[in-house]
Parts: C-alpha cells; sequence; structure tokens
C-alpha cells in the first residue's frame, strides 16, 4: 500500500470518527449481546441491544478494532437508536455491496458510511467495517429467539 493508499483510507475523517466512538458503556440487562471478530485481523465488537417497539431502544458497544472498524461503530453507534431490523439489515447489505462492488451508499441515518468507501480495494479490511452491523443483526435474532423461548 502506497503512503497516498494509506491518506486516503486512513482521512482525517476516518480517524476523527474512531476517536469518538458513542455508545461504549455496556448495557446491564440487554435483551440480547453478540460478541464477533475477524479472523483476518483480529478485530471484535462486542454489542448489546435492548429492543422496545420494534426498534432498538438502548444500545452499547465494546470496539477493539482497526481505525476503519472504530470508524464503522461509531457512526452504526450514533444512528442505531430508534432503528428497526429492515434498517439495519439494509445498511448492512447496503454496505457490503459498497465494499464488495462499489455498490450505492447505505440509506440514511447511515449514509456517513460512505467514508468507508476507499476501503473496497482493501479486501481484507472488509470483515473489520461489517462487523459492528453484523453483530447487531445478530443480536436483534437472538433477541426474538429469546422473546419467543
Amino acid at each position: 500500500m502506497s503512503e497516498n493508499d494509506l491518506i486516503k483510507l486512513y482521512s482525517g475523517r476516518i480517524l476523527a470518527l474512531a476517536a469518538d466512538i458513542p455508545h461504549l458503556d455496556r448495557l446491564s440487562d440487554p435483551d440480547a449481546t453478540v460478541k464477533r471478530r475477524a479472523p483476518l485481523c483480529g478485530s471484535t465488537v462486542t454489542v448489546d441491544i435492548k429492543l422496545a417497539d420494534g426498534q432498538i431502544s438502548e444500545y452499547g458497544q465494546d470496539v477493539k478494532a482497526c481505525a476503519l472498524g472504530q470508524a464503522a461503530a461509531s457512526i452504526v453507534g450514533a444512528n442505531i437508536i430508534g432503528c428497526s431490523k429492515a434498517q439495519v439489515e439494509a445498511t448492512r447489505d447496503a454496505l457490503r455491496e459498497m465494499l464488495k462492488s462499489d455498490g450505492p451508499t447505505p440509506p440514511a441515518p447511515f449514509e456517513e458510511l460512505e467514508v468507508l468507501r476507499p476501503a473496497r480495494d482493501y479486501k481484507n479490511r472488509h470483515a473489520s467495517i461489517m462487523l459492528t452491523l453484523e453483530a447487531i443483526a445478530e443480536a436483534w435474532e437472538n433477541a426474538e429467539k429469546s422473546a419467543c423461548a
């Protein structure tokens, strides 16, 4: 990776997002908790969610990831309260397509994930970027299963 590529990939905005991750306090009584790990780089994210009326009502996260994974967690954390399962899944799928095949920017309120588009050429970074949304989607599934049990 050239120095110019690194500057583009690790922009000032990405580094600022990585330094200011919201909801870093874990929840004491979540409806579900999921820990996900990116095997290639070792990044890990643990998310706690509480659901009410079909939306995320409370959210907590523990993020131990590279700057790109931290930036994704920051953007998601800033916008996740009040989101529905459909919004989470649509954002996860759009982010994956943006990284994989230069697809469209993820939908509002997560459009700032566009800042991660330069990472599309670095497939080894994709798993870390995807961790938070994948963990939230899995936690939602687990919360629904628990509610039915």
